[in-house]
């Protein structure tokens, strides 16, 4: 059977996910700053014109890289408080995404990177500090859920309990990467269970 003809639209939707996918993956090996249009673009199997008629820079690619985690990241939370479900299950479908999130190597690698070019680039900083507040957002509102289901207060304000959640799952990653001989990951997804339930769950 015949591949049916992508139309110009759909092909040129698809030469702009292909560049974000190869990007992602040069990226995480190499690095933001050392990641160049060239390498991007072989690795995608196209040529420089094509990366400049979908992105007017490496950084707005990185951005847009970032954007579409980030949304799945949002949908993610906004499914656990839209859920009809138990306060049982609620408990389980936190821990199931943050360990979740915990093993997204790539993406936590991706995030590390835009961090560091954050500290250099004062526009860039301010779009990632949006997402980061989107998301301490998002994560405060499922606790505020949570605390509101358990008929109790939660022990610190939400805002800041989900930036500490967020401290703690990001740190936790990062020395895994850095000495996983001291910090296997079986052994880190333990210690965030047992921080999770400790705080939130007891």
């Amino acid at each position: 059977m015949a591949r049916k003809r992508l139309t110009r639209e759909e092909s040129r939707d698809q030469t702009h996910q292909r560049l974000l996918e190869a990007a992602a993956s040069v990226i995480a090996k190499k690095g933001f700053a050392a990641a160049s249009v060239e390498d991007i673009t072989a690795q995608a199997g196209y040529t420089r014109g094509a990366f400049y008629s979908n992105f007017k820079s490496k950084a707005e690619l990185f951005i847009e890289l970032l954007s579409q985690d980030h949304q799945c990241v949002r949908e993610d939370l906004h499914e656990i408080l839209e859920a009809p479900i138990s306060l049982e299950a609620v408990e389980q479908r936190i821990t199931q995404y943050y360990l979740r999130v915990y093993r997204d190597e790539k993406n936590f690698i991706l995030w590390a990177e835009a961090r560091l070019l954050a500290l250099r680039d004062a526009k860039f900083r301010a779009r990632l500090n949006a997402y980061c507040v989107e998301k301490r957002d998002d994560i405060a509102e499922v606790i505020e859920r949570f605390y509101q289901m358990r008929g109790t207060k939660p022990p610190a304000p939400p805002k800041d309990l989900a930036f500490g959640t967020m401290a703690l799952v990001d740190g936790m990653r990062f020395f895994n990467e850095t000495i996983p001989k001291e910090l296997p990951d079986e052994a880190a997804q333990n210690t965030l269970g047992v921080i999770f339930n400790s705080t939130f769950f007891k």
